[in-house]
C-alpha cells in the first residue's frame, strides 16, 4: 500500500519534514519513504489530497485495559494490594483488549501505548508496549520494556490504611532497595559457577533485566523529593530511571537536566487532586523540554481517557511547549523514553508501519485523524 500526495513529518533522526511526499508499507513494515510522486498507484492505494502524515501517536504512560469503561471495581485490576513488593506480575495477564478504550485509542489515532500497573505498590510489576490493534494481548504485546515503581502517598496511604508498612517515604525507599539487593545477590550467585544455584525466586528473577538495563525503571514520583529519591535510588543501583508524572519537574528542572533522565508527564486534563500534586501546572512538559530533558506526554489512561492524549498535548503547547517538541513527545521521544525507538516513534523504512493524517494540526480540539494505519493495516480512514 502507498500513501502519497502527503507532507512528510518523518520524525526521523534530522527530523525530516517532506512537502511531497509518499510511504509504501509492505507486511506492517515501512518499506519506502520517498519525496514526489511514486511511478505508479494502484487501487488500493491513498490519496493524501496534500494532508500531514505522521508517525502514529504513542502514549508512553496508560493502564490502558486493566479496568473496562462501563464496568465498576470488578473489572479493575491495577493493583495487586495484598503485598507492597510484587515485581513478579506480568501486566500481561491483566490487559483486556476488548475493553472500549482501546477502539477510542485507535479513532484518536494512538497506535502504540505502554501499560504499567497502578502505584500501591513500591514495587509493582512490569510494564509491556503494545500495539493498540488486536483482540489477543500476547499478539498486540510489542516487547516488556520496563519494572514499576511508585514513591510518595499512593503507597504510603495504601498500607497506612491497613497498618501494614510502609507508612512513610523512608520506609518505601527502604522496601525498594531491600528488594533490589535481594535481586543483585541472587543474579551473582546464579552467574557463580563455583556456587550452587540459589532456590527460584520469581521476584529476584522479575528483577534480573533491570539491573541488567535491559529494561527501565519507571518511577511514579510526583514531589521533588520523591523525584530525587528515585534518581538516588537508581544511582545506587545502576538502573536506567524514567520520571513518571514529574509533576514537580518545573521547579527542579535545572538540577533534572544534569541527571540526564528522561520525564513522562501528565496527566495534564486534571485537578491537583491530591497534596503531591499541589505543583501541577501544564507548563511542565515545556519547561522541561526548553531544559534539555527528554519529555514525552501521557494521559495515565483511566486517569485521563485515552481519547484525551492529543488534546493534552495542545494544553502543553498553549502553555509554552514548542511545535517541534510537541510531536516528539508522542512520536519519537515517547518511543526512545519506551526504549522502542528501533520500531516505532518515526516514519522510517524497516519501522512498523504505524501512520496518521491529519488535514490539520493534530493537536487543536476540532482536529480529527483523517486516516489511521496500524501494522500496515487501515482502521479509520474519513473523507
Amino acid at each position: 500500500m502507498k500513501i502519497y500526495n502527503a507532507k512528510i513529518y518523518t520524525m526521523n533522526k534530522d527530523r525530516q519534514v517532506i512537502d511531497l511526499g509518499w510511504v509504501e508499507t509492505e507486511d506492517g513494515i515501512i518499506k519506502k519513504v520517498s519525496s514526489g510522486q511514486p511511478e505508479s498507484t494502484a487501487e488500493d492505494d491513498i490519496d493524501a489530497g496534500g494532508a500531514c502524515l505522521y508517525p502514529g501517536f504513542i502514549d508512553a504512560h496508560t493502564h490502558l485495559g486493566l479496568t473496562t469503561a462501563g464496568v465498576g471495581v470488578e473489572a479493575e485490576d491495577f493493583n495487586e494490594e495484598s503485598e507492597p513488593c510484587s515485581p513478579q506480575l506480568r501486566i500481561i495477564d491483566a490487559v483486556n483488549p476488548m475493553d472500549l478504550s482501546f477502539e477510542k485509542a485507535r479513532q484518536a489515532g494512538i497506535t502504540t501505548v505502554l501499560i504499567s500497573p497502578g502505584s500501591m505498590n513500591p514495587v509493582a510489576g512490569d510494564i509491556i508496549a503494545v500495539s493498540t490493534l488486536g483482540k489477543r494481548i500476547d499478539d498486540m504485546c510489542l516487547r516488556r520494556v520496563g519494572m514499576k515503581f511508585a514513591m510518595g502517598e499512593n503507597p504510603k496511604m495504601t498500607y497506612m490504611n491497613r497498618d501494614e508498612t510502609p507508612f512513610t517515604r523512608m520506609a518505601i525507599a527502604s522496601i525498594i532497595r531491600e528488594m533490589l539487593e535481594k535481586a543483585r545477590q541472587y543474579a551473582e550467585a546464579k552467574d557463580d559457577p563455583e556456587r550452587d544455584d540459589p532456590d527460584f525466586d520469581s521476584k529476584c528473577e522479575a528483577l534480573i533485566p533491570l539491573l541488567q538495563r535491559r529494561i527501565k525503571a519507571h518511577f511514579h514520583c510526583h514531589r521533588a523529593d520523591d523525584i530525587f529519591t528515585a534518581l538516588r535510588i537508581s544511582r545506587e543501583f545502576e538502573l536506567d530511571p524514567v520520571l513518571i508524572h514529574c509533576t514537580d519537574g518545573h521547579l527542579i528542572a535545572e538540577e533534572l537536566a544534569k541527571e540526564g533522565a528522561p520525564a513522562i508527564v501528565g496527566p495534564i486534563l486534571c485537578d491537583p487532586c491530591k497534596p503531591e500534586m499541589a505543583n501541577i501546572t501544564p507548563a511542565n512538559a515545556g519547561i522541561l523540554s526548553a531544559a534539555g530533558i527528554k519529555t514525552a506526554i501521557c494521559t495515565d489512561h483511566s486517569e485521563i481517557p485515552i481519547e484525551y492524549l492529543p488534546i493534552s498535548v495542545g494544553i502543553a503547547m498553549k502553555a509554552g511547549l514548542g511545535y517541534e517538541q510537541a510531536l516528539e513527545s508522542v512520536t519519537i521521544s515517547a518511543a526512545e523514553i519506551a526504549g522502542i525507538s528501533d520500531i516505532a516513534g518515526s516514519i522510517d523504512e524497516g519501522k512498523r508501519a504505524d501512520l496518521v493524517l491529519f488535514d490539520g494540526m493534530p493537536f487543536e480540539i476540532m482536529s480529527d485523524p483523517k486516516l489511521v494505519v496500524i501494522g500496515g493495516r487501515v482502521v479509520k480512514t474519513s473523507n
